[in-house]
């Protein structure tokens, strides 16, 4: 199973990478041109690391259906509509940030609290978010009550990571301090499967799904969710990065911009009645090998930014600005970055000294091809503005 993570030792690790060959799934129902193919000079190519998460997955199902091709040298729909070939490299999260760091991949789907430690070394820019975490991340425990039954338990988790930042500002948000409780480093799969067979001592767990779901439904009236990360909306923001020197090649705009684009053409497909279902059992047989019913609970969870316009309303917003905070803290508290990260917002070629850009172009240049979208869906968490 793969899983997101954000550990100090990958990211520590960066500098010293064995590159990892991943497979890349071939185009599918839409059928795919070569590159090239009709006599003219192939479209420059780029490469998207991408993980098994749900709205990551939306790439490796976007390939299956010939939105895009994956393989290197053939292209999908979308990528001939901006002529340019988006090779995809599919691996474990912690393998994904190596191939960023070391600068063996272009792109990366990755969270924007793990992107400021390798930001510094190679300063990316976010062309677009595909989900955030309304739910997903959740502090489940058994025989506590509350918040200072904590006291004096091993919470288990992975540590300097997003399961370590819900805790510590749900913690905060209730009115006490990180400091106080102990957070203790374990593989999430393991810390539920403890928990799931009532292993002695293991009463506080931070996971996400399906780890959450699974070690809910089986261990019923015992098990219980104590916070989780609907508590912070939008501070934990799934998204794709694009490393600045690649955006500065020849296509790397559209290379962007196709990225978002095939992003917004799968998630057209579970917004339509007709499609829904068959995209969520695509989602699930990548993500986990979950089946239909629990992907229906994993995107209440992990709410995707299905369109340019919601896009646009969280990265234009003051509010990505104030979210941002926390999560800038953190990453120098647990002594991830060397002094504090630079954030930008607005244009990646007016920051150039950033060590991350919020650049909506890519995405505006996506939503000016297609017209005018359906704007942010009711009850999405940018429409409620916490």
């Amino acid at each position: 199973m793969q899983i997101r993570l954000g550990s100090s030792a990958c990211l520590l690790a960066a500098a010293a990478i064995a590159l990892c060959a991943a497979g890349c799934p071939s185009g599918g129902e839409q059928g795919a041109a070569k590159s090239g193919e009709g006599g003219g000079d192939a479209p420059p190519s780029f490469s998207l690391a991408w993980s098994e998460y749900p709205s990551w997955s939306a790439f490796g199902v976007a390939s299956e259906l010939g939105i895009i091709n994956g393989a290197k040298g053939e292209l999908g729909e979308v990528e001939k509509r901006w002529n340019v070939d988006i090779v995809l490299n599919e691996a474990d999260y912690d393998a994904c940030l190596q191939q960023y760091s070391s600068a063996s991949v272009d792109a990366v789907c990755i969270t924007n609290i793990d992107i400021l430690s390798p930001g510094a070394g190679r300063p990316g820019v976010g062309i677009l978010p595909t989900s955030t975490s309304i739910g997903g991340d959740a502090c489940i425990v058994t025989g506590i009550a509350d918040l200072a039954g904590l006291k004096g338990q091993k919470v288990r988790g992975l540590e300097k990571s997003v399961s370590e930042y819900v805790f510590n500002r749900c913690v905060e948000l209730g009115g006490m301090k990180p400091s106080d409780f102990e957070f203790s480093n374990m593989d999430p799969g393991a810390a539920a499967v403890a928990m799931q067979q009532a292993q002695e001592g293991v009463n506080a767990i931070v996971v996400w799904n399906p780890f959450k779901m699974d070690t809910l439904e089986k261990r019923p009236g015992e098990a219980k969710v104590l916070f989780d990360s609907s508590q912070i909306p939008e501070e934990v923001i799934d998204m794709v990065v694009v490393a600045r020197s690649s955006l500065e090649k020849e296509g790397g705009d559209r290379f962007a911009s196709a990225v978002a684009d095939a992003f917004y053409t799968l998630n057209a497909r579970l917004a339509d009645d007709k499609t829904r279902d068959k995209t969520l059992v695509a989602l699930g047989e990548k993500f986990s090998d979950l089946k239909l019913e629990a992907m229906k609970k994993v995107v209440v969870d992990t709410v995707f930014y299905k369109n340019a316009d919601e896009a646009l309303d969280l990265f234009k917003s003051d509010r990505l600005k104030e979210k941002m905070k926390p999560v800038e803290k953190f990453v120098v508290d647990m002594e991830l970055v060397n002094g504090p990260p630079k954030v930008a917002y607005g244009k990646a070629a007016d920051n150039k000294d950033a060590h991350l850009v919020f650049d909506t172009s890519y995405v505006e240049a996506v939503k000016a091809k297609e017209g005018a979208s359906t704007g942010p869906t009711e009850g999405h968490p940018s429409v409620r503005k916490k």
